[in-house]
């Protein structure tokens, strides 16, 4: 058995040897984007990736996959061929409808679709990992399943893997997530809420439509629904505590048919973020009362007529957080240890997290000087590609990690 010095430099040595062809899946995943639920080529070019390293999976849905990688460690299976633990790794692999706007060479060839959100990233780096692991699978007691999984952006992928048995005798889980925040060369992993409750809603407003010369004739729904919108915002701001992070935005805005007609009905739809179990509670309740009472005020009617919750906050496990702590100081030393307050982005990697416990690191691909700063979901969303590099090291060290625990 290899000393941890050994494995670490090992782990090294590999992912040096596979970075060039990491940054080749990043790039070419990156050309070919697809959108929740049509991930079809992104997912036959997965398992094609996997065929090429002689890793077996299976395809429990139409589109992503799961992978299997079995340790050869002595104690890796019981006599009944039981794992002595497994660990779950997940990449989401789903793009955006959003029209690419970098110039990059290897831009989208997609039309109106862009992986903005760093999902090309995870699919190379999970891809690096597994070819790292699977040159050294007597330094695992256990067994990797990798999952890439599809339909992250609508939130409905996770819910879909587990049911299709994707989490069934796990131990505990682990992803990544490249992050615009996080200066590359720095990962964060703090313990804790990194991620918010995500819920989306609809606010549905009645008013009377009118000529749009005689105003006093209707009830203007267009401007009932922009009070509506104004409002809102007082709920972060005067019915939540200063210290307390929530979002409410609305993103759509619908009402009238024509430019000389008064509005007789009009619609939002939009999402609120929060991370403690209270403020989630609450926002239902407070959304109904603003929306009620400012379309009332001008002699309109709103109602809430959805309000649908999503997936809860990503909550990093605190023995999860300090093994990959320990991670990253390993492969990349003490001075990648970057610090992030969290986001109150979204994503569904919680569900797993409601199961098992585990970690959702963020790794750094901002770098202002090859103009890497645009967020996530921008048109003009790039990253520092040597970060790839950084992630890889960090799957696998972590997995040996646990594995041996």
């Amino acid at each position: 058995m290899e000393t941890e010095d050994t494995i670490t430099a090992t782990i090294q040595t590999l992912t040096a040897e596979i970075e060039p062809r990491v940054i080749e899946w990043r790039r070419h995943f990156h050309k070919h984007p697809e959108v929740s639920l049509r991930e079809f080529r992104t997912t036959a070019d997965i398992a094609h990736a996997l065929d090429e390293m002689g890793i077996p999976y299976e395809r429990p849905l139409d589109t992503g996959l799961v992978a299997t990688l079995r340790g050869t460690a002595q104690d890796a299976y019981g006599a009944d061929g039981t794992a002595r633990r497994r660990i779950m790794l997940r990449a989401d692999i789903d793009a955006l409808p959003v029209a690419e706007r970098t110039d990059a060479p290897f831009a989208s060839a997609n039309d109106g679709v862009m992986h903005a959100c760093g999902h090309d990233c995870h699919i190379a780096m999970l891809l690096g990992a597994l070819h790292v692991l699977s040159h050294m699978t007597d330094e695992l007691h256990g067994e990797v399943r990798a999952v890439f999984q599809p339909s992250e952006e609508n939130g409905s992928g996770a819910r879909m893997m587990i049911d299709a048995g994707a989490l069934d005798n796990v131990d505990g889980a682990f992803a990544m997530h490249v992050w615009s925040e996080v200066d590359a060369g720095k990962i964060s992993c703090e313990s804790g809420p990194r991620m918010a409750n995500t819920d989306w809603f609809r606010i549905d407003i009645e008013g009377a439509s009118a000529h749009g010369a005689l105003p006093q004739r209707g009830v203007d729904a267009v401007v009932a629904a922009s009070q509506v919108v104004d409002a809102l915002q007082t709920i972060v701001s005067r019915d939540l505590s200063p210290y307390e992070p929530a979002v409410v935005t609305v993103g759509e805005l619908h009402a009238g048919t024509a430019r000389n007609v008064i509005a007789g009905s009009a619609y939002l739809t939009g999402t609120v973020r929060t991370y403690t179990d209270e403020a989630h509670d609450r926002m239902p309740s407070l959304i109904e009362r603003i929306c009620a009472n400012t379309a009332a005020a001008l002699g309109a009617t709103a109602k809430l007529t959805e309000y649908t919750i999503a997936h809860p906050a990503v909550i990093n496990d605190e023995a999860a957080s300090k093994r990959c702590r320990s991670a990253i100081v390993k492969v990349l030393g003490e001075q990648a240890i970057g610090r992030y307050q969290g986001t109150l982005s979204g994503e569904d990697y919680s569900l797993y997290l409601q199961r098992v416990p585990g970690v959702l690191a963020f790794v750094g691909v901002r770098n202002p000087a090859i103009g890497a700063t645009w967020p996530q979901h921008s048109c003009f969303y790039t990253i520092d590609e040597s970060a790839l590099a950084d992630g890889v090291m960090l799957a696998a060290q972590y997995t040996v990690d646990f594995l041996a625990e």
